[in-house]
């Protein structure tokens, strides 16, 4: 009797917690600021760029079924703002040319060392799973652009 007192507090517990929904809302955003308008990108690293980064690193996130459930939502919401905070290519064209070298060079390490995409997120997202080789070249991509030299900022100058 008290174990299924015990697994009744549980489930309305657990019913209750899912009325706790976290903000999955994204802010409007100038598509024209984003990673992939700011720099050149070629094809198959802005499909490496979607599939890998975008959905914590981005206003673009792409929730699953799983994101609707308390507490994983809760989660979710927090591991995505976290990743948000460190970099969002949403917003990288906003950012002073020396702080896009700087999170261009940290991208690049993180991507070749096998840091990023995190692990907690390719096991239920087969298709951000990094070959070597992809790995190689999306780090090689941010790198490039990292060890740009350019000239002063503006809207001309955006593009290299």
């Amino acid at each position: 009797m008290r174990l299924k007192h015990l697994l009744l507090g549980f489930l309305g517990l657990f019913i209750l917690i899912q009325f706790i929904r976290p903000d999955k809302s994204a802010p409007t955003f100038a598509s024209k600021q984003d990673i992939s308008a700011v720099l050149e990108t070629p094809a198959e690293v802005g499909a490496m760029l979607k599939a890998a980064c975008y959905d914590c690193h981005s206003y673009q996130t792409r929730y699953p079924w799983y994101a609707e459930i308390a507490p994983v939502s809760w989660w979710l919401a927090n591991h995505i703002s976290e990743g948000r905070e460190h970099v969002n290519f949403s917003t990288f064209g906003a950012m002073p040319t020396g702080e896009r070298l700087e999170v261009l060079a940290e991208c690049s390490e993180v991507v070749l060392d096998g840091e990023m995409p995190l692990r907690s997120y390719t096991w239920m997202h087969p298709e951000a799973r990094l070959s070597a080789e992809q790995r190689r070249l999306l780090a090689e991509w941010f790198s490039t652009h990292a060890n740009w030299e350019g000239g002063p900022e503006g809207e001309e100058e955006d593009k290299y």
